[in-house]
């Protein structure tokens, strides 16, 4: 298990060369299937972004992220972020904000959203947007 702040500022680097693509500044989650997608990165130039798929990552370390390839996502998804957002149950209530993201570094799997009330289990999560984190009450 691998929390978000543990890789947040971490280089990005490729692993067939070293070369440094930037530092990780953010996830995407996919709420729906629980899954980490992508990497945001900040450049080496500033104000410059790249994201890349989950799918392009060959290690996640305590260093490092090593990539496969440095090709850009394909779409690439919104920028919600969902560390530092609210968290809603789908009856309206608030549980809080997301503190951090407990993931499998091997398959991007979530497994826990660290809140400010508490855990929450990854299979209660239901969408992520610009607002909320929402998940199922219970």
């Amino acid at each position: 298990m691998t929390l978000f702040s543990e890789i947040r500022g971490l280089p990005v680097l490729t692993l067939t060369d070293a070369a440094e693509l930037g530092a990780v500044t953010s996830l995407a989650v996919d709420a729906g299937s629980g899954a980490v997608t992508h990497l945001r990165l900040r450049g080496r130039r500033p104000r410059r972004e790249t994201v890349l798929p989950w799918a392009a990552l060959h290690a996640v370390g305590p260093d490092a992220v090593l990539v496969r390839s440095a090709g850009p996502a394909d779409p690439v998804p919104p920028p919600y972020d969902p560390v530092g957002s609210r968290v809603l149950t789908d009856a309206g209530d608030e549980r809080g904000t997301v503190r951090d993201i407990a993931f499998d570094p091997d398959t991007g799997r979530v497994l826990t959203v660290v809140t400010a009330l508490g855990d929450i289990p990854a299979e209660r999560l239901l969408g992520l947007g610009d607002y909320a984190l929402v998940v199922r009450a219970g």
